[in-house]
């Protein structure tokens, strides 16, 4: 250890080393209050912290309190001297006796702070992000999860510059001091691990509300926006009261403070921040109006602060003891939210958007270098654990526990979750075992999905003889980085037998896979059935059956199950386009035209239904099912075969495209109608470019909300048409000075399948509007570039040279940000060998790059197998 007061300079950058589960050890020291004072200024903010600690065990080690760019001013035990010491970046203490105050001072500067993580500076706003370890950058502590706290907190601040001052919990205190400042004190009386402290002070208008809750406590809303964006609240407010409803409804949880608060940010790495009592939003997730927001934006908003909501009880009332557990929350909250929408919205439709970004997210993490377990065994940066198997397949593993209880139980489980761990750090374990009590049920081999990695591959046939059916099954899990042999799973597949002839279901059963190899019998089976499974998708696997493209056919047409139909449909495609690029032919289109034929016409399915199932499956989602992925030829295939369906229903197409909806009509019925005017749009300029571009631009010029605004652009941005440019000029003129909407010129144009979408990319890094500092930015034009599967992989690599610059250069001001633009190159092994050489090259280019941040580097490493 280093005497801090004979080295001031700022401690070394930390080693890259790993961080183990197994290694877990409580902490030496609770800390069981925390008292704030913030004299705030965006150049140079003064924080005092007053930490009253108290000594966990028999043990004479000494209090560690964690530190990120931080220079002690002042360290104080007890009012009196300390005893002190750097260690690297940590300030270590020696304490005498079992309980003690001590005191530190330091000086940050929020306006430096590149990263957005610790205190910081936003468009005149300072606002706060300390999930996961941001709070070590605003003072010493030990910033760990399973240390819960109360905190005070004091802030003194210019009030022409500052007048709105917040934090956690409620107030309690304000007031004017001398020189044109003045004062607020918070109190939060709920113990809370530090991630979720927040501060919030600038020149803010509220869009105030409230809600009575279910035993008739009044509470106060409040969302905080700069004054000019207050008439685009109205939608995140009447979501919020939503959430607040549903969660009382069907999980039985009130809200506990009599205050809460969102604040919308511009400049955020996340969607949005659970914070006790005062989230933190990013902007994109709070403010809409039909102008400048797509039903899908609105969509988010609902789902996004209903996430946030629900972490009041699913991550801060009950947290977790480790970022290990980061699903015992994040997961859970997920499942919460997804079920949320599904009850504002359509069920059907939901549970097909919920799949979908799983599989074009996470099934690819679980198949690529980046793999790893819903509860990992290690990392060296937790944020680069925010991933989709996090998040995503862990909502996943909590809809599995559902199925396999029944609502009613689940209920009950959760119940006793709630009850028994309120206030404390948990892990997955405890989840599980609450689940297990309250059920009645052994879960021991479930809990393979928390460790296991990998998606697992179920092979199913389907035989019939006399009266009875047998549905054959195989399961494997496949070897990812790092595990390999593993144990079968625990797979719920809710399954059912139809008839071929009239559509009718001659059975259905929830399926519990548990072995490599398992028969099920089915008994009274009279005729030859149809196989629907994976209902709903029961299980997030990948099915492989030998079932014929006329089954598939059937299937599209009759099953009873909204999301199985939608899926033999999706299956149909996959199939042509899969033998398309595998043999170097063109698609056989008529099966599949006659089933979207079908789709169309039937007046029983909800146009958003429509929309989703007659969708061409992305070029992503096709190569995943390749061995080796030519995107040359992914990219023909999907392109003759949506041009195939577009001109042999080109009638059916325009009367879909015709057929719109108000934009003030959020109605589910009006928002699937702008969808299928979407898809069908797209399906049409397909099949004739140029009428395609007329169409688009006329749909353009019509449109009264950016949902449809957005469909045509999406069309015209591939067409080499001069309808493309004079639409997407007249909407940089109209958005030019609304930087959320702006975002949406970048991304579409990214995200363009044209030729020259790479130097229309490389000349938009430069272009004014363009900057690094700020996250949705850089995601809008970089972030879409590299999911724009045709034109990144373009061969000449330099798609991937563009992409590894941009990586260095972000890493230099967010590292966080920066290493989720890495991915993309990160699955070089599933490329043809000429593009799999330039990828590994532009890898090896970042790995290279000084002063490499732990983020990207733990992300280019583990790509290259280096780690």
């Amino acid at each position: 250890m280093v005497d801090a007061r004979m080295n001031p300079e700022a401690p070394p950058a930390p080693e890259h080393t790993a961080i183990y589960r197994k290694d877990y050890q409580a902490p030496d020291w609770w800390v069981r209050h925390v008292a704030l004072e913030f004299d705030l200024c965006a150049a140079s903010t003064m924080v005092r912290s007053t930490l009253s600690v108290e000594k966990n065990g028999e043990h004479d080690r000494p209090l560690r309190l964690a530190g990120d760019d931080l220079r002690p001013l002042e360290v104080m035990v007890d009012g009196g001297e300390a005893r002190w010491a750097l260690d690297g970046s940590d300030l270590i203490i020696e304490l005498d006796g079992n309980a003690a105050k001590v005191t530190t001072s330091v000086e940050i500067h929020p306006d430096r702070n590149s990263q957005l993580m610790g205190l910081y500076a936003s468009g005149g706003l300072l606002c706060t992000q300390c999930e996961s370890e941001g709070f070590r950058r605003i003072t010493f502590h030990p910033d760990r999860p399973d240390i819960l706290s109360t905190y005070e907190v004091m802030m003194r601040a210019d009030k022409a510059r500052f007048p709105i001052l917040l934090a956690n919990g409620n107030k309690v205190e304000e007031g004017e001091l001398d020189e044109g400042r003045h004062f607020a004190r918070w109190e939060d009386p709920f113990p809370k691990p530090s991630y979720l402290f927040a501060l919030v002070a600038g020149d803010l208008a509220a869009n105030a509300d409230s809600f009575t809750t279910m035993n008739g406590r009044l509470i106060d809303l409040n969302i905080w926006v700069r004054e000019k964006d207050l008439p685009r609240t109205g939608h995140a407010m009447q979501a919020l009261k939503d959430s607040m409803r549903w969660d009382e409804e069907v999980y039985g949880r009130e809200y506990d403070l009599d205050l809460f608060n969102i604040v919308a940010v511009d400049d955020f790495n996340f969607g949005a921040m659970e914070n006790k009592g005062l989230n933190v939003f990013n902007s994109r997730f709070i403010l809409a109006d039909q102008d400048s927001a797509t039903d899908d934006d609105y969509d988010a908003i609902a789902g996004v602060v209903a996430h946030e909501y629900f972490h009041n009880w699913s991550g801060n009332r009950v947290t977790c003891r480790d970022w290990f557990q980061l699903s015992l929350k994040e997961g859970f909250t997920v499942f919460r939210d997804q079920c949320f929408s599904q009850d504002m919205s359509s069920e059907a439709v939901k549970r097909i958007e919920d799949v979908r970004v799983l599989r074009a997210v996470q099934f690819p993490e679980d198949n690529g270098p980046l793999a790893h377990s819903v509860r990992p065994d290690s990392y060296i940066e937790i944020t680069n654990f925010y991933t989709a198997t996090v998040y995503n397949k862990g909502a996943e593993l909590i809809r599995m526990m559902r199925t396999i209880l029944g609502p009613d139980t689940f209920r009950a489980a959760t119940d006793l979750y709630f009850d028994r761990h309120d206030g404390e750090a948990a892990t997955c374990e405890d989840f599980v075992r609450c689940m297990e009590e309250a059920g009645g049920v052994d879960l021991t081999q479930f809990r393979l999905w928390y460790s296991q990695a990998g998606t697992p591959k179920v092979r199913v046939s389907l035989t019939h003889e006399g009266s009875t059916a047998k549905l054959t099954l195989q399961q494997e899990v496949p070897d990812t980085p790092g595990q390999s042999d593993k144990q079968p799973m625990v797979i719920p597949l809710k399954t059912a037998l139809i008839s071929a002839q009239s559509g009718a279901p001659l059975a259905e059963r929830l399926v519990l896979l548990t072995e490599a190899d398992q028969v099920e019998l089915f008994e009274g089976i009279e005729e030859a059935p149809l196989l629907s499974i994976n209902r709903d998708f029961s299980a997030p696997i990948i099915i492989e059956s030998a079932r014929e493209d006329s089954e598939l056919e059937a299937l599209a047409a009759f099953d009873d199950n909204a999301f199985a139909r939608f899926e033999a449909l999706q299956e149909l495609m996959l199939r042509q386009l899969i033998r398309a690029v595998e043999d170097g032919t063109s698609p056989k289109a008529d099966g599949v035209i006659a089933a979207v034929r079908n789709t169309l016409a039937d007046e029983r399915l909800e146009a958003a239904l429509k929309a989703e199932a007659i969708n061409v499956p992305s070029e992503a989602m096709i190569g995943e099912r390749l061995e080796l992925i030519d995107p040359d030829a992914v990219h023909r295939a999907r392109a003759e075969l949506a041009a195939a369906i577009g001109g042999a229903l080109m009638d059916e197409l325009k009367a879909a495209q015709a057929d719109g909806a108000p934009g003030d009509d959020l109605s589910v019925a009006g928002k699937g109608k702008r969808k299928l005017r979407g898809v069908a749009l797209g399906l049409i300029a397909a099949s004739d470019p140029q009428a395609g571009a007329q169409l688009a631009k006329a749909h353009y010029d019509a449109a009264d909300n950016m949902t449809d605004r957005q469909a045509a652009l999406k069309v015209l941005s591939g067409l080499d048409a001069p309808e493309r440019d004079a639409a997407f000029d007249a909407f940089y003129e109209r958005y030019c000075g609304d930087s959320l909407t702006l975002d949406k010129w970048f991304a579409l144009q990214a995200a363009a399948q044209r030729a020259d979408t790479l130097e229309i990319v490389a000349r938009l890094t430069a272009h004014p509007d363009f900057t690094m500092k700020n996250p949705n930015r850089l995601r809008a034009l970089i972030g879409n570039f590299g999911a724009n599967q045709w034109i990144f992989h373009d061969g000449s690599g330099r798609g991937y040279d563009l992409l590894a610059r941009m990586v260095i250069e972000a890493d230099r001001l967010n590292p966080q940000v920066a290493a989720r633009l890495v991915p993309p190159l990160g699955r070089w092994r599933r490329y043809e060998p000429g593009r799999a050489a330039k990828m590994k090259a532009a890898l090896e280019t970042i790995l290279a790059a000084e002063g490499l941040s732990k983020d990207v580097f733990e992300q280019v490493s583990k790509s290259l197998s280096l780690a």
